[in-house]
């Protein structure tokens, strides 16, 4: 029986993932990596953050999005599962709106992170 909960997530772009976690200072490993879970057991994924106690966070791609796979019973990051996802989901969805606006010509002209936790962006075309 396996221990691994796998967790739905709108997360489709492996490199803003990325980008996120980097952001939160999490390090990670991408590639054809395994996250390793209870009593040996491994899923294969294409994101893992190694956690110390050998049970792995991974990020799985289903054909739609990824999903989180772990073992939550040995979750060993510094938030909450919902609360880490939240705060991935932030981070993602600030490089996936910078990385689909710079190539329509859009600039980046203040980024506010505001006390409650929300999120300003103003971005800015010229056009001719």
């Amino acid at each position: 029986m396996s221990h691994f909960t796998q967790i739905k997530t709108r997360i489709r772009n492996l490199d803003s993932l990325e980008k996120a976690l980097v952001d939160l200072q999490i390090a990670a490993e991408r590639g054809n990596v395994s996250v390793r879970g209870y009593r040996g057991e491994t899923r294969p994924a294409q994101l893992v953050i190694r956690q110390d106690n050998g049970h792995d966070v991974g990020f799985v791609w289903n054909g739609q999005e990824y999903e989180i796979v772990t073992d939550v019973q040995f979750w060993q990051q510094p938030w909450t599962v919902e609360r880490f996802l939240g705060k991935v989901s932030q981070r993602y969805a600030l490089h996936t709106v910078l990385a689909e606006s710079v190539p329509q010509g859009f600039n980046l002209v203040t980024q506010e992170n505001r006390e409650d936790g929300t999120m300003r962006l103003v971005l800015q075309r010229w056009s001719a």
